[in-house]
């Protein structure tokens, strides 16, 4: 059954995806650019998401042993309820799979969780839908309930686990690699170079000839002397070539021994295998004609406008083709875009061209900027070029991987002032 539950009296500012970028997003229509337009009560924010919880996601390496890592009412959060401050006519949450967004008729299909479809008209839409991982452990792919209820099945595996195989040498394998390190093995001592004998040997795997393709070689060496120090030896130059059974690591078979077959013809055999190699856009509801060869939504990277999308489509966050995936790239991003968002709408509702301003432009900022938590007290990153040193990375991110920073963004309160 179809239904038609917003208001045809609204012009709809539609915000697909309840994580950093859509909530951040919608926040920022919602405090700075709706009530600098005329006729403002005719405009309603409608954020939707498959998931009525966000949650702190870079926090997944660490969070996936143990409910005891974090504070569950910090780390998971209601979406609603952070939206709680603003008029309702103002904002609508719809709790509801995106199916469809037809750019040429500018409307959304929403699969509603109680089996119902809702279609919902645009007058612009933003497209902050984000993107999955191959691992379920790795952050909301579904909803909170899907994400909680794999952490469990992998827990309960853990203990019986006597070797762990992780494919990917990125931040989110190297961090995954770490906090199973030093949980089920500790750390060597002061003047260890290696823990030589760990109770539960991790192999991780890269395809690259080295760990953090984002870092210099200098650090990465760095992060896997950190690794042998918690049990964890890495693999370089070697690609997954299949995995044995083919679904290892994924919902349908999350922890099953698995043979693990390497293009150079190595087996690894793993009682736990976990695939944390890359993310895959989350565009499935959109027509072709709007993607890149890469599966990302073609984004203007300056302007975060969808190229051929029509009037008043954009993009945010890890969706886009604009920028590299990263939370700094989007917190760097919502201000510009919201500003863009305000020069259409403001050109929609004719006011006067003298009043509007040009565009916003986005410039990335490529400098070297990662941080790489490795276990509890360790980490090795780089800020703008600059590289820090392990007990900044851990003051930073590695105390509690930025769970002391999400408060502010999920209640909207970063977006307090306009910049």
């Amino acid at each position: 059954m179809t239904t038609q539950s917003t208001s045809p009296t609204k012009r709809n500012l539609v915000v697909l995806g309840g994580s950093y970028a859509g909530v951040s997003t919608a926040h920022y229509l919602l405090k700075h650019v709706v009530p600098q337009l005329p006729n403002k009560e005719s405009y309603q924010v409608i954020l939707i998401s498959s998931s009525s919880e966000t949650m702190c996601r870079p926090a997944c390496p660490r969070a996936l042993i143990s409910d005891d890592m974090f504070p569950q009412e910090k780390l998971f959060v209601s979406v609603p309820q952070q939206f709680q401050q603003y008029p309702k006519e103002a904002f609508n949450f719809i709790h509801g799979k995106i199916t469809k967004l037809l750019h040429g008729d500018r409307r959304v299909t929403v699969a509603i969780k109680d089996g119902e479809t809702e279609e919902i008209e645009y007058h612009a839409v933003v497209i902050a839908t984000g993107a999955s991982t191959k691992s379920p452990l790795m952050g909301i792919n579904h909803d909170s309930e899907s994400l909680r209820a794999s952490w469990n099945v992998f827990r309960t595996a853990l203990p019986n686990a006597k070797h762990i195989v992780i494919a990917g040498g990125g931040p989110t394998g190297v961090e995954t690699a770490g906090e199973l390190g030093e949980y089920l093995n500790g750390r060597a001592g002061w003047f260890g170079q290696k823990l030589e004998t760990p109770k539960v040997p991790i192999t991780l795997v890269t395809a690259d000839s080295k760990i953090l393709p984002g870092l210099r070689p200098a650090i990465a060496t760095k992060a896997e002397n950190f690794l042998g120090k918690v049990g964890v030896t890495v693999i370089k130059n070697s690609r997954v070539a299949s995995v044995s059974p083919p679904d290892a690591g994924t919902d349908t078979a999350l922890t099953v021994k698995t043979t693990v077959l390497l293009e150079d013809g190595k087996q690894l055999e793993a009682d736990l295998y976990i695939p944390a190699m890359g993310t895959i856009a989350n565009t499935g509801f959109l027509d072709e004609s709007l993607l890149t060869a890469n599966g990302r939504v073609n984004t203007n990277s300056e302007t975060l406008r969808v190229v051929d999308a029509g009037e008043r489509v954009y993009a945010i966050g890890d969706v886009g083709s604009h920028a590299r995936p990263a939370v700094h790239n989007i917190l760097n991003t919502v201000p510009i875009l919201c500003a863009n968002i305000k020069r259409d709408l403001s050109i929609a509702a004719q006011v006067d061209s003298n009043l509007i301003g040009e565009d916003r432009l986005f410039k990335e900022d490529t400098r070297e900027t990662q941080l790489v938590p490795i276990g509890k007290s360790k980490g090795v990153g780089a800020f703008m070029g600059f590289q820090m040193p392990s007990f900044i990375v851990w003051a930073i991110k590695g105390r509690d991987y930025w769970l002391w920073t999400t408060g502010r963004l999920w209640s909207g309160n970063h977006w307090s002032k306009a910049s």
